[in-house]
């Protein structure tokens, strides 16, 4: 009979930290992604619009990965005010060749955590400026903590501005970090301001109207836009888009859909047939990224399947290697 494998968030967060071994295992995802065989079935979103929530499910078929995941994650943005995290949910593994169930992981959206930081990372690694060391981080969630930390993998920052529109969350999370990193991290009282000084900045937040306007952005500058990921979401003025020099997308395709695109398109500021090159194309060199250090580039991250094949195809691979987790014939 198959075994199957139960890995807890307990296990998974031991076997799968945020570190440097996490970012390539995403940027190996983006990479094949570009390469044109992935199988990546559009996002299934079930909104639960009485309770401010949504459950996304996403997965990916990569080839020469012996399985692929689906991937169930709930996002219930109110669960803060209840004492609660506003991501959860779990991974399933599926070997490639028969179907057989391989692994349930049971990581209340931890990898879904840590991979999302890793692809901020991945961004930063091929389209921020080398010297880049000042990061503004608009948002004061699980992600603004993890972005920070991925981007210091792959940059020598050194300060870091916070803004939330909570500004006691912001206030929170810059003194924990500042602890944690040892770096100098604020929280700023004005947004404008907090980007007008960042070589980096990242939002992370599920906003539904614009925080960053376009003439707040400078040159050199990387924006990387991760929390719009469903058509009702935006955290960048849709015009912040004809203020790049380059535009990347983690998939063109969901971004026209879910991502800072999609907005852009419905503002009329994108032309709705151009061709842009993607993250995985950039990391795999087949395309261009940054061509100067006055470039003002946006990468739009909604979120693909392929980095939860990837990130949860190494937890399994790493819980094989060191006896971890529960298993039991089906």
């Amino acid at each position: 009979m198959p075994e199957i494998t139960i890995l807890t968030e307990a296990d998974l967060r031991k076997l799968v930290p945020l570190d440097i071994g996490a970012v390539e295992c995403v940027e190996e995802g983006f990479k094949t992604l570009s390469a044109g065989s992935v199988v990546m079935p559009p996002i299934m979103t079930l909104m639960v619009p009485d309770h401010n929530g949504e459950v996304c499910v996403k997965s990916a078929y990569v080839p020469g990965i012996d399985s692929f995941a689906m991937k169930m994650s709930p996002g219930f943005f109110e669960n803060p005010k209840l004492g609660l995290p506003s991501t959860s949910g779990l991974m399933v593994l599926f070997a490639s060749r028969t179907g057989v169930l391989e692994a349930l992981l049971l990581d209340n959206g931890y990898l879904t955590d840590v991979r999302t930081a890793a692809a901020g990372a991945v961004a930063a690694r091929h389209l921020a400026n080398e010297d880049a060391t000042r990061v503004c981080v608009i948002g004061a969630g699980i992600q603004a903590r993890l972005q920070l930390k991925a981007i210091s993998l792959v940059r020598p920052i050194a300060s870091a501005v916070i803004w939330a529109r909570d500004n006691a969350k912001a206030e929170a999370l810059a003194t924990e970090l500042r602890d944690e990193m040892d770096i100098d991290v604020s929280a700023g009282q004005d947004a404008a301001a907090a980007v007008l000084t960042a070589d980096i900045v990242v939002t992370t937040t599920p906003s539904s109207t614009p925080l960053v306007m376009s003439d707040w952005l400078q040159s050199g500058q990387l924006i990387v836009a991760m929390g719009s990921d469903q058509e009702h979401k935006v955290e960048l003025e849709p015009a912040c888009l004809t203020r790049a020099d380059l535009y990347v997308p983690d998939s063109q395709s969901q971004c026209a859909v879910k991502g800072e695109l999609r907005s852009a398109l419905a503002a009329g500021v994108a032309p709705p047939v151009q061709k842009f090159a993607e993250l995985g194309d950039i990391a795999a060199g087949t395309a261009s990224g940054r061509r100067s250090d006055r470039d003002i580039i946006i990468a739009d991250l909604t979120g693909t399947g392929v980095q939860d094949t990837a990130i949860a195809t190494l937890a399994r691979r790493r819980a094989q290697t060191e006896g971890t987790g529960t298993t039991f014939a089906s």
